[in-house]
Order: C-alpha cells, then structure tokens, then sequence
C-alpha cells in the first residue's frame, strides 16, 4: 500500500502489538490503523480505549484508518478505503457500554467509529468492488482535502458537520433553509454556540471556496461532484 498523503510507495508495519497505530509511511511520518473484515463495513467499527481515543482526538495525534474488506476464500482484496485522521472529531466517536464484571477486563471502556458521522468525501477509495483505483487519483482526493486539516478543534467539528449535513441532503440543489433544517442537531453538537445559523453560513463560504459545493443563486447551493 502507498501513502495516499505523500505518494510514498510502500507503508511500513509497527512492531507487533502496538496499541494505536500499524503502519506508518517513512517518508511524510503519517500513521495509519488497519480494520479489516470478510463482510462489508457498516455504520459503525469497533475500536479501542474510549478515553484514550478521545485524548489523541484532543491531541491531534490520530492515525488515519484503513479499511478492508477481503474475500477469504478467493484471497482477494473486496474493498479498500482510506479516512484521513483529519476526519476524526469527537461527534464520530461513539462510547461503548463497559465491560460487565465477568469479563477478563471487567470496566473497560470501548470506543466505536461512527462512519456514518464522516462524510463520504473523508472516505477516500483505494479499491472498490475489486477495481484499482489509480494511485494519482487517491492522491489527489486526498489532497484536496487538507483544508479540513488546516482547521482545528471545534472549528474542525463545524466545518465537517455542516459538511454531512450538506452531503445527507444529496447532489440536487438546495437551500440555505434545509441547511437550517439541521439547526438543532447541530446546536447539540456545539452547545457553546449560541450563533448556530451565523456559523452554518461560515461554514458553507468555506465549503464554497475550497469546491464542496457552489452557489447557483441567492440562498441556493449545490453539492459538486466529488
């Protein structure tokens, strides 16, 4: 596999057991979490130590995630994705009920990746239904999003929820009012905020810069082709 950040041509593998990360790319330092599984991946994937993901989260040190699905019987790669640690705010870390007293490690907390909380755009396909996607398109997919990267905090959770908001509303053109739709789930996310409808429209003049989406006329906009 190569860095879909750098271009590096092969990811190196961590020692074995090493508890955040399992590849890395020598060339540009990036780290990256390999989940892999015979079925297709949901809405949701199992991960590790709820606290601890949510103190790299706050730290900014988040490997970025692979996702494979194989096909044991034919040893073939199914689908490959990959999801830039950027992508990673705490709305899409979900927590875990602890584990009952029986367990071996009885009270520990799990954590869940929320894949339907990233919006599809973060999810970058290397491989998909078999077919080998060339190595410059990933490239830049990947970088023509690094303007989420620039961001950081809660500023990241904004620019990323209006951004599944955006994307859940689909391709057809819409309006700023079925943005507004999503006001209360938003204000949930950002309780601190008591200027939700100011910051959505930030929200979509930065979407609009950086080519998520277009303006077509007052008030109306329209996902682009990603």
């Amino acid at each position: 596999m190569f860095c879909p950040n750098c271009g590096n041509p092969n990811l190196t593998s961590f020692e074995a057991n090493r508890p955040v990360a399992d590849f890395f790319c020598d060339g540009c330092g990036n780290e990256f979490e390999l989940k892999s599984q015979s079925r297709a991946f949901g809405r949701k994937v199992a991960d590790g130590a709820y606290y601890t993901k949510m103190e790299r989260l706050a730290e900014d040190k988040s490997p970025n995630l692979i996702l494979l699905q194989y096909d044991r019987g034919l040893r073939e790669v199914v689908n490959l994705k990959v999801v830039p640690s950027f992508f990673f705010v705490a709305s899409a870390i979900e927590r875990r009920r602890p584990l009952g007293p029986n367990a071996r490690r009885a009270g520990w907390i799990g954590s869940n990746i929320r894949l339907d909380k990233i919006p599809l755009v973060g999810q970058i396909p290397v491989i998909s239904d078999r077919f080998i996607r060339t190595k410059s398109t990933v490239l830049e997919e990947w970088s023509d999003l690094k303007y989420v990267d620039k961001k950081f905090g809660e500023a990241r959770g904004w620019l990323i929820s209006v951004m599944k908001c955006v994307e859940d509303l689909g391709p057809e053109e819409f309006s700023l009012a079925e943005v507004y739709a999503f006001e209360k789930e938003l204000a949930a996310l950002f309780p601190n905020n008591n200027n939700v409808r100011p910051k959505i429209r930030q929200q979509l003049q930065v979407l609009r810069d950086n080519g998520f989406l277009q303006f077509t006329s007052r008030g109306r906009y329209k996902l682009l082709e990603q």
